[in-house]
């Protein structure tokens, strides 16, 4: 089963090859790479890209500038095959990330979402656990092998911290595409998108495996806007849109934790520190009212 394998480019040129290079590297030949360049202002790297000499790759260059959850989208449209991931252009897939998705999916054909096993590299590809990514660890189900997971059970872990990593993620390309990513949104849509396919009846399959490094830095969007609050606005707006509809759905438990927002809150507090330097006073605010749960006015 061929695995699509997007990658929306925008960002350092040397992670981006590190990237191409870990995709090129599977034990496995039946994936196809589509780089999508987003209008990077040097077209050096997008014409390594192009001179890639293997049919399984396809270079694209957007006309114009996408942003974020644009090219998100686009990469969804792209998508040929029955499964697709959009992965960074700064993290690297083990070498048998497709092996281990062939594995899987035989094994779960049903699947909505395939969550691998992933663990953390920084900036010089060191592998790390950062608070963030402990916090993760603590709010992800355990589970030995692989287990499928639907339903309230699974709204609810989700609601009480986002444990899936989004460039990580093998979408179904149908569902993904049915749903679609809000083009409001620029941190919290992968939560938004898992939300509704659970609620659809979809299924997550979560693997304990490690097959991809997550690049954390703090040049990542979710980092910026981290310190100027808006990461958090954008979560707490999906969250409580999400308790209305859990609740209107039976999944009292569910609904409480999505509305509560209790790890957004945490998180938050855990940036106050830093923000206090680097942000402005609003943007202080902002992230003071969402510890506090207030809405700002």
């Amino acid at each position: 089963m061929t695995l699509d394998i997007m990658m929306p480019f925008y960002g350092d040129p040397a992670q981006f090859r590190d990237a191409v290079q870990s995709v090129l590297a599977q034990s496995s030949d039946d994936w196809r790479l589509v780089i999508i360049d987003d209008m990077y202002p040097d077209t050096a790297p997008g014409a390594w890209a192009a001179a890639i000499d293997d049919s399984r790759v396809r270079y694209i260059r957007n006309s114009q500038n996408l942003g974020v959850s644009g090219n998100f989208r686009r990469s969804l449209e792209l998508m040929e095959s029955e499964f697709g991931i959009i992965m960074g252009c700064d993290d690297r897939l083990l070498p048998d990330f497709v092996a281990s998705f062939e594995r899987l999916a035989s094994q779960f054909p049903d699947a909505s979402v395939i969550q691998p096993g992933v663990r953390v590299i920084d900036d010089d590809g060191v592998v790390v656990r950062p608070l963030a990514d402990r916090v993760k660890g603590i709010y992800r189900p355990r589970v030995s092998g692989a287990r499928a997971l639907s339903g309230e059970a699974l709204a609810l872990s989700l609601a009480r911290g986002n444990w899936a990593y989004f460039p990580s993620l093998i979408w179904r390309a149908e569902t993904a595409r049915s749903i679609g990513f809000r083009a409001d949104l620029e941190v919290a849509l992968d939560l938004e998108l898992l939300f509704r396919i659970v609620e659809d009846g979809g299924t997550i399959v979560l693997d304990d495996r490690v097959v991809f490094e997550y690049r954390r830095h703090l040049g990542s969007v979710s980092a910026f806007t981290a310190t100027d609050g808006s990461r958090f606005v954008e979560e707490r707006d999906v969250l409580w849109a999400a308790a209305s509809r859990f609740s209107a759905r039976g999944w009292p438990r569910a609904a409480r934790a999505a509305h509560r927002y209790l790890s957004s809150r945490l998180n938050a507090l855990s940036i106050l520190p830093r923000a206090a330097s680097t942000a402005t006073s609003a943007d202080r605010r902002v992230l003071t009212n969402h510890i506090l749960g207030r809405i700002q006015r």
